[in-house]
């Protein structure tokens, strides 16, 4: 098979199965790659839980790849049981703090280091434990405070003596999907970005619902993207598995295109043997060679700026929810304060200088969207100043809603088939404006406030109480969500809940539908243009529906200025998606 173009496919070759299998069966699994998709790369594990693979073997495994033409590497995954006694550990992951442990783990790592030039670690590199050694270690810190010191300080030990056995040795350390969590168990980011080589990414989103983690399906894009701007170029790639995903073949297709859409460099598929004699292999290699053609002519991913602080939590996942509503989001560690608009979530509080960046960003002209999590973390911190809503601390039900953003005369009603509930929060009237608004009753409250600042204009959005509850809301309601989200953005989309939208800096956008039936979405355009045109089959969009003007209300006498929005519809089909240019 041809090799891809814009990315590379490996894949994890784990101790269980190398403990057992011979040259012959290794080879007849590189066969069966063969026949239905490029395979670049392999990772090749020396140690997991209590297998460890004999260097001798790991030479004849990794001289057989690359009799195949296929590159070989290293991996270790961070799970023992060292003395026959069993820690008090999730996964009995490595306990940093007992000698024992740490010297066997610098025996795998000076053994793996001499037999290949890269090592990338399996995501179980962090530590839970709370032996009678971590609890006399730890002392008055947080678990936090001393597992972050911890890691990264043993992170430093094992890339040091890495590079003692082989200066050549690149040294990555894979990171799990679960960001939110990253502190708890030292997982450092921040700090271990620029101890080891590189990074990678989990991307393996499963399933949303029957699973502890509520991992949504966008996140397999926005993670890559929150590490690519973690460790600009040197995100290695994406790391997926059929767990979670095995019995619905559509969600093991999604994981992979979502990680390529994000543009990642290479596709890790775990692990080897599960991918030999299964049916989720040719399906696949079919897929990568579109996607393949399809970044090969799309850009850098861009979309509105979340700020997700190193080692912040708060809200977990809220951005990748509101990615399932056909949000473009482009997190990053830092804030840009050069966006058009950037997004600030309960998590961006945990930045000591997060209300100082947002008054003086909004000030000076910028567009900021914080939600009611940061709006209650700041809420005796200045940001009173910035609006006249106050928080009530009561909550309203309802399911009727009314779009009224205060720069255009027309209003719109939606209703939904179900209730959500929200918190209440208070504003005054012409201090601050509600574009989006929940009826129940007789009486209405808030949904997305808007204010002026200085020469900016700052929103509040106040999302339900239970994030999923966002896919209960109208397209009307998203529409105007995502119309401010995505101020600065030539597109933006109008859909009912369960679309993503993708876009690049090159005029390239994609969309890709999750609804349980074929349904039709608004690419709404900013701007002159004649139609939106596939950039895969060349069918153009021509009709297309004028949104409302930018005007001024009543007695006022400007509006602000805004380009004029044009609404393409678009029918898709259940698991389908599809790339485009404005034209």
């Amino acid at each position: 098979m041809e090799k891809y173009k814009n990315f590379r496919l490996a894949s994890y070759l784990f101790a269980y199965y190398l403990a057992e299998a011979d040259e012959a069966e290794i080879q007849r699994g590189i066969d069966y790659f063969k026949q239905y998709t490029h395979l670049d790369k392999v990772y090749i594990e020396n140690h997991r839980g209590v297998v460890d693979i004999p260097v001798e073997k790991l030479k004849a495994v990794k001289e057989l790849f690359e009799k195949n033409g296929i590159e070989a590497s290293g991996g270790i995954t961070s799970t023992a049981l060292i003395n026959g006694i069993r820690k008090p550990a999730f996964y009995d992951t490595f306990c940093y703090t007992d000698p024992d442990h740490r010297k066997e783990y610098l025996r795998i790592v000076r053994e793996l280091a001499s037999v290949f030039d890269e090592i990338i670690l399996d995501d179980f590199f962090f530590t839970s434990c709370r032996c009678e050694m971590c609890i006399e270690a730890k002392g008055k810190r947080s678990w936090k405070e001393y597992r972050l010191d911890l890691m990264e300080e043993f992170s430093h030990e094992i890339v040091d003596l890495a590079k003692s056995v082989n200066p050549k040795c690149n040294f990555i350390i894979k990171y799990p999907n679960w960001y939110e969590s990253y502190q708890e168990t030292g997982y450092n980011p921040g700090k271990q970005k620029d101890i080891f080589d590189m990074i990678y990414s989990g991307t393996e989103t499963r399933d949303p619902i029957y699973s502890e983690q509520h991992l949504q399906r966008y996140e397999s894009y926005s993670i890559i993207r929150l590490l690519e701007n973690t460790a600009p170029g040197r995100n290695g790639g994406g790391w997926i598995d059929l767990g979670g995903a095995g019995s619905n073949m559509n969600v093991w297709l999604e994981q992979a295109n979502l990680t390529m859409f994000a543009k990642a460099r290479e596709l890790m598929l775990f692990n080897f043997p599960s991918m030999v004699d299964s049916p989720a292999l040719p399906p696949l290699g079919q897929e990568l060679y579109r996607v393949d053609a399809l970044m090969g002519k799309a850009g850098n991913p861009v979309g509105t700026s979340v700020w997700e602080p190193y080692d912040a939590d708060g809200e977990d996942q809220l951005y990748n929810y509101l990615g399932m509503c056909g949000a473009a989001f482009e997190p990053t560690p830092e804030f840009d304060e050069t966006a058009p608009v950037v997004f600030f979530t309960q998590a961006t509080a945990y930045a000591p200088d997060a209300m100082e960046k947002l008054e003086k960003y909004v000030r000076q002209g910028g567009n900021a969207v914080v939600t009611v999590g940061f709006f209650r973390e700041m809420y005796d911190k200045g940001i009173k100043d910035l609006t006249s809503v106050r928080l009530t601390h009561r909550h309203v039900m309802g399911n009727t809603y009314m779009i009224n953003h205060q720069n255009y005369t027309a209003e719109h009603y939606a209703t939904a088939p179900e209730k959500v509930m929200f918190q209440i929060l208070d504003y005054k009237t012409n201090a601050t404006c509600s574009d989006i608004t929940l009826i129940a009753g007789e009486d209405n409250f808030p949904i997305m406030t808007e204010d002026n600042y200085g020469r900016g204009r700052f929103f509040i959005l106040n999302v339900p109480e239970n994030f999923a509850d966002l896919y209960k809301l109208p397209m009307e309601v998203i529409r105007g969500i995502n119309k401010h989200l995505s101020m600065g953005q030539r597109v933006y989309l109008g859909a009912a809940p369960k679309f993503n939208l993708f876009a690049y800096d090159n005029n390239v956008y994609g969309v890709e539908t999750y609804r349980p039936m074929p349904d039709t979405c608004q690419i709404i355009v900013r701007g002159d243009c004649e139609g939106i045109r596939d950039i895969e089959t060349g069918r153009v969009f021509r009709d297309k529906i004028a949104m409302p003007k930018p005007g001024h209300r009543g007695d006022a006498t400007t509006e602000i200025d805004e380009p004029l929005e044009y609404a393409f519809p678009v029918q898709l089909y259940p698991g389908q998606f599809m790339f485009f240019e404005v034209i």
